[in-house]
């Protein structure tokens, strides 16, 4: 399955401790732009719906749409943008959206008066990057209707205890990942094995996205490019899977 990005709406205002080196606003600076001002997209809010000039979706089936990972789907700001993209999902059945937030308080008077149970192409991921906030935001998400819900630990910022979540069994996936760029704070390898021992004893699938700019395994320090973090996370993820 191709994965790509779709961002209908762009900027962000920081919310918890994980947004302090976003790099939605480390992007937008090197620009000359200010990411706390939210703005819908003029040339791509309708991506999904595009067509080529043959009449074919330029977005084909075989597609996964990581969406609005440059603001958050469910910022008050794009409330009066959400029920067109949500209009635009439902349009496209045969291709998986996966929507990540932080605002998951916000969901149930956010999504579209069709949603019943959700809808089957639409998942549903909360970003929770220390324990504080994964006990405040997994309750939330484990309480929602929704057909898929995976838990984000990202940027982690310190070891964080799972199991309690994903003993329910409502979790389809767990993905992990450091920061990036030149502020990056410490992404330990141990936290990484910590969390992927917590969904191997619980069944679900776990995901090593990226290693972050700075690194510690095995009480070595690496200073990553960022280009390279998600090569190196592969790397990783074939010692998580050695017995």
């Amino acid at each position: 399955m191709k994965k790509m990005f779709w961002n209908p709406w762009h900027g962000c205002r920081k919310y918890s401790d994980g947004c302090k080196n976003c790099y939605v606003y480390y992007l937008d600076e090197k620009h000359g732009k200010d990411a706390s001002i939210i703005t819908r997209s003029k040339t791509c809010f309708d991506l999904p719906l595009q067509k080529d000039r043959h009449g074919q979706y330029k977005i084909c089936s075989d597609h996964d749409i990581a969406t609005c990972f440059t603001s958050d789907f469910f910022i008050e700001d794009a409330d009066e943008w959400r029920d067109d993209a949500w209009a635009i999902i439902k349009q496209r059945p045969d291709i998986d959206f996966l929507i990540c937030t932080k605002r998951i308080h916000r969901f149930d008077r956010c999504i579209p008066k069709d949603w019943a149970d959700g809808y089957d192409n639409v998942k549903i991921a909360v970003s929770c990057e220390n324990q504080d906030c994964a006990d405040k935001r997994l309750p939330i998400l484990l309480g929602i209707k929704a057909k898929h819900k995976y838990i984000f630990v990202a940027p982690i910022l310190e070891r964080v205890h799972l199991g309690q979540y994903l003993v329910s069994g409502h979790i389809d996936m767990v993905s992990v990942g450091g920061e990036s760029y030149a502020n990056a704070r410490v992404c330990d390898f141990e936290w990484i094995r910590s969390i992927k021992n917590e969904c191997d004893e619980f069944g679900v699938p776990f995901d090593f996205h990226q290693t972050g700019s700075n690194f510690v395994m095995y009480g070595k320090h690496y200073k990553i490019n960022h280009r390279d973090e998600y090569a190196q996370a592969k790397k990783g993820t074939i010692l998580l899977n050695k017995k």
